[in-house]
């Protein structure tokens, strides 16, 4: 890519607003966003804002906290109570539009305090080609995405957040917590925490890209298929720590982590969410 054509294209897409407010998770891509809006608009006229709901990790939500605060960002936090809309927490395929939905309204509420500042999100160009029924409520809210607008993919914006020094230019995707539960199975609040802390050990492990799908009394552990061997090399280890946490079994699955591997049990009717 040509990184001084993409940052004069992305400060003049800025130049057209009067401040933003931006949907921050802690991830490149948001994180991204909201360091080149703190570059090409006055700090008043940048506000991120991060729900620190159920769903989000806690090494997350500390992760933005410390981007904010080294980059000299206004953060605020807010706290969406997604768990307690039964068309979340019964996980239809398209979970993640009623998250959004609840996010957006609350950013709208936000927004009330900064007159005319649009509502940004971290959509990148290559978003737009998956299962994310979260780009719906997007569209619904009039929330505008300047990385798909601009035609700019994941290795773009990786590539531009390591120009620019971002320290999350490598963080692994960090999808929501809930996106670990096969569709049709309740999100819980309980099993949220399971997920999360079986997360962690692998982490501490040394695996820094885990995924822990949770099937009830069981779960199922991916790592990118180039280290399911040491995965298993380790599991007399680890296994019995992770049944600790409250599973009676624990497998490793041996194809490898995919993100987005749940979408793969979504019937087509269902793509359309």
């Amino acid at each position: 890519m040509n990184i001084e054509k993409s940052i004069t294209s992305l400060k003049k897409w800025f130049s057209t607003l009067e401040g933003s407010i931006i949907a921050f998770s802690g991830g490149v891509d948001s994180a991204l966003v909201l360091y080149l809006s703190r570059m090409f608009l006055p700090k008043p006229q940048t506000i991120g804002v991060i729900s620190n709901s159920e769903s989000l990790k806690a090494k997350d939500y500390q992760v933005a906290v410390d981007f904010a605060e080294k980059h000299d960002i206004i953060l605020k936090t807010i706290y969406t109570e997604e768990l307690k809309d039964h068309q979340y927490n019964t996980n239809p395929g398209n979970r993640c539009y009623y998250c959004k939905t609840h996010l957006y309204l609350a950013l709208e509420e936000v927004k009330k305090t900064y007159g005319q500042f649009t509502i940004l999100n971290g959509t990148n160009k290559d978003d737009l080609g998956d299962h994310r029924p979260g780009l719906k409520a997007a569209s619904e809210r009039a929330v505008r995405s300047p990385l798909a607008e601009l035609a700019l993919g994941k290795n773009e914006v990786r590539t531009l957040a390591r120009h620019f020094g971002l320290s999350v230019w490598n963080k692994p995707a960090s999808p929501c917590l809930s996106s670990r539960i096969p569709y049709g199975l309740s999100v819980t609040d309980k099993k949220l925490r399971q997920v999360e802390a079986a997360e962690n050990l692998l982490n501490n492990a040394g695996f820094s890209d885990v995924r822990v799908r949770h099937y009830g009394s069981s779960c199922k552990v991916e790592v990118p298929a180039s280290q399911v061997q040491h995965l298993m090399t380790s599991s007399d280890d680890l296994i019995p720590q992770i049944k600790e946490i409250g599973f009676e079994d624990c497998v490793i699955d041996t194809e490898g982590l995919v993100s987005g591997k749940m979408n793969r049990a979504l019937k087509k009717d269902d793509a359309k969410f």
